[in-house]
Parts: structure tokens; sequence; C-alpha cells
């Protein structure tokens, strides 16, 4: 991922409404640790900038942060180079991931794929006809990283990278900040459940020809590709939703 995007993270993820509750700034944050957009031992932003960054109050913030430290996912240190750091578990609880997968509707799913159809085919189209050389490489090593990665944890930091690059890839602010909400909300449960996670081989194949696609500045092919590896997603969420896991 590129270095822009992590030292960054903080001010990508979107605001939560006016109403938020700590309950869900802390869901966010975690899910952003979680994906890796925050690295193991990254310092947080100081309360007021970073509350100010996701639409809260300071007080909201401190709450979530509070429940973040009882969840193990950040620690804060005192003193002179004191502030909160995160701290970041190998992979995620997979009985939490079970928890929430069940707690969606169908239709709740169906929307949310339908939102990352639209983004992620715009994205891999814009990307295509946009990307930088150097950009268009970072796509092609995540590619091999999503390859390689083992662990829950790893494949879920490399599957949601990869699509957060290409975003990053299209220009486009507006499709990356939608890119990164969807993958808060959808990356973890793709890999669900632990003994019958996707297929490595076939979704490192479908990231490796929508990188090429880009790569060959073929925007139509890249969309295709893209919005193909979208609906195949759906398809596995929706099985797995309508299991009950």
């Amino acid at each position: 991922m590129s270095a822009d995007l992590l030292t960054g993270a903080a001010s990508l993820i979107s605001p939560l409404a006016a109403a938020g509750r700590a309950d869900e700034v802390a869901q966010r944050v975690s899910q952003a640790i979680q994906l890796g957009l925050f690295a193991d031992g990254e310092q947080l932003p100081a309360e007021i900038e970073f509350a100010a960054q996701l639409g809260v109050s300071a007080m909201t913030l401190r709450e979530a942060l509070a429940a973040l430290r009882q969840q193990g996912l950040v620690e804060t240190r005192r003193g002179r180079t004191g502030g909160t750091f995160v701290r970041r578990p190998p992979s995620p609880d997979v009985g939490d991931l079970r928890e929430r997968l069940r707690a969606m509707t169908a239709s709740a799913l169906r929307d949310l794929a339908d939102e990352q159809f639209a983004v992620s085919g715009a994205a891999a189209k814009l990307a295509a006809e946009r990307a930088s050389t150097p950009s268009v490489r970072r796509l092609l090593a995540l590619v091999d990283q999503r390859e390689t990665a083992a662990g829950l944890g790893s494949r879920i930091r490399a599957d949601s990278r990869f699509h957060i690059e290409v975003a990053i890839a299209s220009q486009s602010g507006r499709l990356t900040r939608l890119e990164l909400e969807l993958q808060t909300q959808l990356a973890e449960l793709l890999w669900l459940p632990e003994d019958r996670e996707p297929d490595v081989t076939e979704a490192a194949a479908e990231h490796h020809a929508i990188a090429t696609a880009i790569a060959a500045e073929d925007g139509d092919l890249a969309r295709t590709l893209a919005e193909r590896h979208v609906r195949r997603n759906l398809r596995r969420l929706t099985a797995l939703r309508l299991s009950a896991v």
C-alpha cells in the first residue's frame, strides 16, 4: 500500500453521522486497525484532531478509545513520548465476525454489494485511465503479497489493500473514501468461516487479471473484471448468511 495512505489513514476514515455513539466509533477504528490502515505500533492522532476527523465529540472518542483499550487494540502511554498507539492482533476474532454477519440482513448485504459493484467498477476503469507507473507497480506488488499471505489476518489485509490501492490509482478522493468505507464493512466477512475460506488461487487470479487490465490501460476490461469479482463475493456472503455461518 502506498506510504501516503498509511500515514494519512486517520483522515481517510469516513466521518460518522453527527449522532455517532462511542461503540460505533470503536467499531470503525477497530475495523481500520484490522484492515491494516493503521500499522502495528502507529500512534493515533491527538484526541481533538482525531475526533474532528471522525465527526464526533472528544468525549465520545475518549469513550471509544477506552473500549479499544479493553479489547487490547490500543494502548496509552504517558509522558513526553506518550499517546495512544495501535496494537494490531494477527487476526480478527472469528466469533465476532460471525456475529456481525448474523446481524446483517440479506437485503443489507445486497445493498452493500450493489454499492461496491458501482464503486469498484468505476475505480478500476478510472485507474486504467489515470494510474501512474508507480501506482501500477504497487498494484502488481500487492497481487504478489496476496498470493503469499499466510493466516487469516494477513489475507484480509492483503485483499483489502489491493482494492483500496485500485481506488487510489483512480485518483478520485471520493471513490477512495467510499472504497475504504466498504472495505471496513465487508473485507473481514469475506474470509468467514476459517474452515471454508474462499479459494485463495481463484481470488489471487482475479486480482492479477484486474491489475493486468489496469496496467494495459484497458478501462472497460478492468471494470468488467472488478464487477465480476464483486458478484462472486456477494454470492459467497449471501450463501454464508443464509446458512447462518
